[in-house]
């Protein structure tokens, strides 16, 4: 259940917000504990390619980006703890350095095809790949060296929430559609066959 979600995202503006608009605010339950991820969660994690990442600078300005990787790449540790590598790119490192200020982040996770999302909330940690090689081995995307790894992030997760599917545009990647058309391109061929052998 998302109790501690709830609990930590119904702030006393948000539920003044939904009594101004719709003449009542949800109850929010008491929550001493995180969420545990479980099962279900531990599965949909596993099989993403990619996830939004949300942190927040010392200005207090928000920053989304976009991560992606082989399926599996972003790991469940613990019912409570996720971790990914993060691997040489652009340099910037926004992310690294909002977290530096401000521990707090936001992670949205989406299965456009089933249309699903899962919202994550936590306190995430950056760590030097050369302080923990081990966690940098194990974090290491299927198929990448671990000398790669410039940081891994562990993010304590705090709570989290499954999405209503209402407004979730269905998309497919390639390996969706090549999956479909595979047994239409085999009947395809088989007819083709018939067909020159009927005219041979």
């Amino acid at each position: 259940m998302a109790h501690q979600f709830i609990s930590t995202a119904f702030t006393a503006d948000v539920l003044h917000a939904q009594k101004a608009y719709y003449g009542r605010s949800q109850h929010v339950p008491p929550a001493p504990d995180p969420d545990e991820m479980g099962a279900q969660e531990e599965v949909f994690i596993q099989r993403r390619d990619s996830f939004y990442l949300a942190s927040v600078n010392a200005d207090g300005w928000p920053y989304i980006q976009h991560r992606g990787g082989p399926r599996g790449f972003l790991k469940l540790l613990d019912a409570h703890t996720l971790g990914f590598a993060d691997l040489s790119g652009n340099r910037q490192l926004l992310t690294t350095g909002n977290v530096a200020a401000n521990d707090r982040v936001a992670l949205f996770l989406m299965d456009y095809a089933r249309r699903e999302r899962l919202k994550l909330i936590g306190h995430a940690e950056v760590i030097s790949a050369r302080s923990d090689p081990a966690l940098a081995a194990a974090l290491a995307p299927e198929g990448v060296p671990a000398r790669l790894v410039e940081r891994v992030f562990r993010i304590r997760v705090t709570g989290f929430d499954w999405n209503c599917p209402k407004y979730i545009t269905p998309r497919f990647t390639a390996e969706d559609v090549e999956r479909a058309a595979a047994p239409l391109r085999q009947r395809i061929a088989e007819l083709e066959a018939a067909l020159a052998a009927a005219h041979a």
